[in-house]
């Protein structure tokens, strides 16, 4: 027996609409196209599967199995090719994002409750990127996104420029620093300093300032929230550099100062790494540029 989609459809038709005319008027068929694609069916399974002498036309047993079946099947097709459809125009989809920064959820954030309003059909996920590897996992497909400031050559991975930040030292008004228009490698041989719980490498002030410098803190403490490290900082336990967006939080309050890096200022870059092909998809394409346009809201305030 060789059972089609076709044959589920039809027992279903014609069950709701209780007999052949109005099922097939339902499924676009001749009545004739029907009756012979029912009893073809019935020949290949060797048994009736419906009692034709009832009105409204009444399932057999054996049609009745089959009645279960398309109700099960049925919804689970119709459902996969709606979803398919809303890839195709670009309705639907994943954007799974994975992030090399804890900062970046203040302005991450923000960007994606925009971007849900337009792409309600697109399911969105977050994972840090700290705790694996961001780049190999996007080629493996298990991410969609990864937010990065150090852009590499991957066949089949584009960089898309989001936007410039400044890595921005801030100190509690009383830290002897604070006086300073700037600060520089050096001032941080005699200061403890609050970071995120990152790599050495992977954090501004280190790859940028005092790795190159050759100068060491006198003690590195990490904390995992912004918020907590601008509360150490307040209390002079300590010194953090932050990126731009963050650093708007207490600008103006008296309990902080908040100074460049070097007379010049250290200035970075954020990409958007994604596969190469999945460029062309609209909800893609909006993301990048609310994610290029967002944070500077942020960085104004």
């Amino acid at each position: 027996m060789y059972l089609e989609l076709r044959h589920l459809r039809a027992v279903k038709a014609i069950h709701d609409a209780g007999g052949l005319a109005r099922a097939a008027e339902r499924l676009n068929l001749t009545q004739s196209a029907l009756s012979h694609q029912i009893k073809g069916l019935e020949t290949m399974a060797g048994i009736d599967l419906f009692v034709r002498r009832s009105k409204p036309m009444r399932l057999s047993p054996a049609g009745e199995r089959l009645l279960r079946l398309a109700e099960r099947v049925l919804p689970e097709i119709a459902a996969v090719e709606d979803e398919l459809k809303g890839d195709e125009v670009g309705r639907s989809g994943r954007l799974h994002i994975a992030i090399e920064c804890h900062a970046c959820f203040d302005w991450l954030l923000p960007v994606l409750e925009v971007f849900r309003k337009t792409w309600p059909d697109v399911d969105v996920d977050i994972r840090p990127g700290l705790s694996f590897d961001a780049l190999p996992a996007l080629e493996r497909e298990e991410v969609d996104l990864v937010v990065s400031s150090d852009p590499e050559k991957i066949d089949g991975v584009s960089f898309s420029p989001l936007f410039d930040y400044e890595a921005v030292f801030v100190a509690a008004r009383a830290n002897p620093l604070a006086a300073k228009s700037f600060v520089e490698a050096a001032d941080f041989a005699e200061q403890t300093l609050i970071t995120y719980p990152v790599e050495r490498e992977r954090l501004d002030v280190f790859s940028q300032l005092l790795i190159p410098a050759g100068v060491v803190p006198r003690a590195v403490r990490q904390v995992e929230l912004t918020a907590v490290i601008l509360m150490l900082v307040a209390s002079n336990r300590g010194v953090a550099v932050l990126p731009d967006w963050v650093v708007r939080a207490v600008r103006g309050n008296p309990d902080y100062v908040t100074l460049p890096l070097t007379d010049a200022g250290v200035t970075r870059r954020l990409y958007a790494a994604t596969r190469t092909e999945d460029l062309s998809r609209p909800y893609l394409a909006h993301f990048l540029r609310l994610a290029r346009s967002e944070p500077v809201k942020l960085q104004r305030a």
